[in-house]
């Protein structure tokens, strides 16, 4: 799991928070998960219960993905071998990072909430990696990839399929949006100042400024 803990450095570097936790010593196997009872068990799952005053918190990702991950190391590049296992572990220290920090402040989070910026971490995780090797071109390629070519599991309930095509939209807006202003133009530095703002803001804020772009 040597991945899944630089790509928790990193995303922390980016959104400018130290959690000051590993996500591996919350890491469970499939047999500890089923025995928390979710009624779904996807490739990757963030398990959250409130016991006697304190958050427990728990994070399974698809063993097979972290194999991949580790043998196709994403630090040094990310192509059609370890892309989508990158997002699937991104996704899962999305969920983690931004729990432990808001639970740490005593702040709401909502299940809209997780997921959109999941997808805007995904967004920007994968486009800095492609800017910061001179693949400028791949911009419009990636978000395709992330934002249109996707298919939701059929065992979702329909709150969850418009909560996920919600925090989908909305990201995929705001990733044109960065993309325009400051990608294309090698405002790197001032995007990263935007992402550290609305990682910070509220659910209802951040579905304004995605609004309001």
């Amino acid at each position: 799991m040597r991945a899944l803990a630089s790509i928790q450095r990193a995303l922390e570097a980016l959104v400018g928070v130290d959690t000051e936790t590993d996500v591996r010593d919350f890491m469970i196997d499939d047999q500890t998960r089923r025995a928390f009872g979710p009624t779904r068990a996807p490739r990757e799952q963030l398990l959250v219960r409130q016991c006697e005053g304190e958050l427990e918190i728990a994070l399974f990702v698809d063993p097979a993905a972290l194999e991949n991950l580790d043998l196709h190391d994403p630090a040094a590049a990310l192509d059609d071998r370890n892309l989508d296992d990158y997002c699937l572990a991104l996704e899962g220290v999305s969920h983690f990072v931004y729990t432990v920090a808001r639970a740490r402040k005593e702040q709401p989070v909502s299940a809209l909430e997780l997921e959109l910026q999941a997808e805007v971490d995904k967004f920007s995780a994968c486009a800095l990696h492609a800017f910061g090797r001179g693949q400028h071109g791949r911009m419009g390629a990636l978000r395709e990839r992330l934002f249109a070519d996707i298919e939701l599991l059929p065992d979702l309930d329909d709150d969850e399929r418009s909560r996920y095509r919600t925090a989908n939209q909305r990201a995929a807006r705001f990733a044109r949006s960065l993309e325009e202003r400051y990608l294309r133009h090698g405002l790197v530095e001032r995007m990263i100042a935007e992402l550290r703002r609305f990682w910070r803001m509220s659910s209802a804020a951040k579905l304004d400024h995605i609004a309001a772009l």
